[in-house]
């Protein structure tokens, strides 16, 4: 077994490509690119509508429906019957070009009952605009 062993004292020639100088260029043709391009002016024409702007869109009625301690329920503070009541009111409200905002106001302690019948009136006449009212008194 033989072992190649180098007495030379000469270094290893290192062949790297020297990258300064194309840096140089590039940066050279990068400058002269944008001092030769046209400044562009961002301006954008608008056809701003002549005349009286038309009126704001009414806002919608608000109806609270209240649901008592013993499950009777109030339309906007008037006594309601019963359920068959309500829907008929609620067939009225579905029935105006502006549905009302409904606004539904269960007391602490109403039965559940009386408000998921009131809630599932309200589905069945698909009216959208419902919110739950007076939850700060649950806390």
């Amino acid at each position: 077994m033989a072992f190649n062993v180098s007495t030379s004292s000469a270094p290893d020639v290192l062949v790297d490509i020297n990258t300064t100088p194309l840096i140089d260029v590039m940066l050279v043709l990068l400058i002269m690119l944008i001092i030769t391009l046209p400044i562009q002016l961002h301006a954008v024409s608008l056809n701003n509508p002549v005349g009286n702007p038309p009126p704001p869109p009414m806002p919608p009625e608000v109806v609270q429906i209240d649901i008592n301690a013993d499950g009777t329920l109030a339309w906007n503070g008037e006594l309601v019957a019963d359920v068959p009541a309500l829907e008929a009111r609620l067939t009225g409200a579905a029935q105006q070009t502006v549905p009302p905002e409904l606004h539904v106001r269960p007391d602490r302690h109403s039965p559940y009952k009386a408000v998921a019948a009131v809630m599932a009136a309200v589905q069945r006449h698909n009216l959208t605009k419902v919110g739950l009212v007076g939850g700060e008194q649950f806390l």
